[in-house]
């Protein structure tokens, strides 16, 4: 069913809940349709996850084994991303730095080497254009890297933004097409007869509308609105930012869930750590120093290095890692999209073009059945 001008007296057509990358890049893509969407935040824009991660975008990690239902979602993912960006500078004058990048994923010991030949038989299969180098390569390409190298996959298909820009152009593309951004914390949802009829906000009474987007991060999981279980979790990630003398990284440096970056803020970003400590974002000291620690075995030249800057965010993290998107079972409506964890930058414009094409049309080309909330019924 084609949305219809709704939430009456306010000139909305849908509520989204939470200002991550998530919810804002639905929201873009609504507008995209004609739809106008109001997104509400409690706290800032990307103020948990989106804002502070890495965002390195890379389609071919993590999703090489046969038949996972990550693929083809991240390389439609990924392409939009490549078409999206310029498009957002032109509409809003910001620049997201996306850059299309080289990264070299390094086998530093044995078993990261059977890993990532295994891998790259997956991905030069699907036609990614990546390849095995060999630890003097590397080297020629990244002299700085470790000699105690076994060697590397290169990748071209990758790529770099800020998130925290990236979050910025979308909501300020979404206000330019008439959509607007609300400070306040959702509450809970009105519902007559199975269907949304407004979502509540603490203190300010209670936004009317037909549709609503759950946009929550890691928050999902603690939001029983919709009378199914959300089983999303946070995954706090910390990263080290430090000044590097001498050039920037001439590749991001990947090894088994770390990595090295130089971003364009002529900083050397060292990440990153996946901890199951809840709700708890603080940077830790041990976390920085472990950080270094490994990080100085890959790049002996970071003993040399300033630190500059520690943060943590809090990744949402679905139980069978897998986003979640699609429309709440039982409950006309109402929306959820998020849960992607580490991919959640990546995944964002699919994600949000996809659950856009549902909200407006009822249907979507992107292939996200292995993502609906009907998987949490069973």
């Amino acid at each position: 069913m084609a949305v219809g001008v709704l939430v009456g007296g306010q000139g909305y057509d849908v509520v989204i809940v939470g200002a991550g990358v998530a919810g804002c890049a639905t929201g873009y893509y609504l507008t995209r349709r004609g739809v106008r969407p109001l997104v509400v935040e409690r706290d800032a824009l990307g103020s948990h996850a989106s804002g502070f991660a890495l965002g390195g975008l890379l389609p071919t990690e993590g999703v090489f084994v046969a038949g996972n239902a990550y693929h083809p979602l991240t390389s439609i993912a990924f392409d939009l991303h490549k078409a999206l960006h310029p498009l957002l500078h032109e509409e809003t004058g910001i620049a997201t730095d996306f850059q299309m990048t080289v990264s070299l994923h390094l086998a530093l010991t044995e078993e990261q080497e059977e890993e990532a030949r295994r891998a790259l038989a997956w991905q030069t299969g699907h036609g990614f254009r990546v390849r095995w180098i060999s630890a003097q390569e590397a080297r020629e390409i990244e002299p700085r890297i470790t000699p105690h190298l076994r060697g590397a996959v290169y990748n071209q298909d990758s790529a770099m933004v800020d998130p925290y820009k990236f979050v910025l152009a979308l909501v300020h593309a979404i206000e330019k097409a008439g959509g607007r951004l609300r400070h306040g914390e959702a509450t809970g949802l009105v519902v007559e007869k199975g269907r949304v009829r407004g979502v509540r906000l603490r203190g300010q009474g209670t936004i009317p509308c037909e549709r609503v987007v759950l946009a929550l991060g890691p928050w999902l999981g603690l939001a029983p609105w919709l009378g199914i279980p959300l089983p999303v979790r946070p995954l706090k990630g910390q990263i080290v930012r430090v000044r590097l003398p001498g050039p920037p990284l001439a590749a991001a440096l990947w090894w088994g869930i770390a990595y090295a970056a130089s971003k364009p803020d002529g900083l050397l970003w060292v990440g990153t750590t996946e901890e199951d400590v809840g709700f708890d974002e603080r940077p830790t000291p041990e976390v920085r120093y472990a950080l270094l620690r490994e990080a100085l075995g890959v790049l002996p030249c970071l003993g040399e290095a300033q630190v500059v800057l520690q943060t943590a965010c809090l990744r949402p993290y679905a139980a069978d890692n897998l986003p979640i998107v699609g429309a709440a079972p039982g409950l006309e409506g109402a929306y959820v999209v998020g849960g992607a964890g580490r991919k959640g930058i990546l995944v964002s414009t699919a994600l949000g073009k996809a659950l856009a094409d549902l909200i407006a049309t009822g249907a979507t080309d992107i292939p996200i059945a292995p993502f609906g909330l009907d998987r949490f019924l069973t």
